[in-house]
């Protein structure tokens, strides 16, 4: 299915009053489980925006197969910044945000001096040898399809900005149809992208490829740290993870969810 342009795409707020007419908002509250995952399910363990701030934070990190993080890792991706965590989930996945600013390309080649430091190094990407780092790509584990992309509508000077409309809508033409949970920085409008100042700052043409195209079973984001929660439109879940809260204090806890295997498949 071909996806257009929404015409109120540079309104987001506005658009998601019209498309909020046509459709359903389910506020899902949920506890982290307390049994372990059957053979028959992937425990995935979700957290985003952590800021550097790992090191902090005042609650136990849940245990899993598969830990994802949604990206804003770091405050402005310097090296000293990274470091070599010890969770014990057998599989890591990890996107970039725009905190990242020397993993994107564009960004580290423009002339501005109070990124000097942030973009001195090179290979940065190579230093995240613990977990697997997803750029518009995608990682099978156990039949289970995850595809990570750190794009967002532009946001000041930062890095993975790009227009909305058909600049974000070329990048989210590439999810491939059958993706089974989605990775993005960005939140679609709608779902966890509302604003302490009350205006909306996910992505129209996000919304609709999620929901018209791929129709993953979770998507998974977190950039707007407020926006924090669990909410579902009948048929996807919609996760913003963001650990940070408004302030950039570590306090929100990780999600947790279990996603069925296909048939005939187990955990290793």
């Amino acid at each position: 299915m071909k996806i257009e342009v929404h015409p109120l795409t540079q309104d987001p707020t506005t658009a998601w009053q019209e498309l909020a007419k046509q459709q359903k908002f389910i506020k899902i509250n949920a506890k982290i489980p307390t049994t372990p995952a059957s053979k028959d399910k992937l425990r995935i363990v979700c957290m985003s925006d952590t800021h550097s701030l790992t090191q902090y934070i005042k609650f136990n990190i849940p245990d899993g197969d598969v830990f994802i993080h949604a990206g804003d890792f770091t405050k402005r991706g310097r090296l000293q910044e990274f470091f070599a965590d010890n969770l014990p989930h057998k599989h890591k996945i990890v996107i970039a945000g725009n905190h990242e600013l020397s993993f994107d390309p564009i960004f580290t080649h423009a002339v501005n001096c109070q990124t000097s430091e942030t973009i001195s190094s090179s290979n940065v990407k190579d230093v995240l040898t613990n977990c697997t780092y997803l750029e518009d790509s995608e990682i099978v584990i156990c039949g289970i399809k995850i595809y990570g992309s750190p794009w967002q509508p532009k946001f000041y000077n930062w890095a993975f900005n790009l227009l909305r409309g058909e600049e974000l809508l070329s990048k989210w033409n590439k999810i491939p149809d059958d993706t089974d949970i989605l990775v993005t920085h960005s939140p679609p409008v709608g779902h966890g992208d509302l604003c302490y100042r009350g205006v909306r700052a996910g992505c129209v043409e996000l919304l609709t490829t999620v929901q018209n195209r791929v129709k993953p079973k979770y998507h998974i984001f977190g950039h707007i740290h407020e926006g924090y929660g669990i909410s579902s439109d009948g048929e996807i879940i919609f996760i913003n993870a963001s650990t940070c809260d408004l302030n950039y204090q570590p306090s929100n806890l990780p999600i947790v969810f279990d996603i069925t295997l296909p048939p005939g498949i187990e955990k290793d």
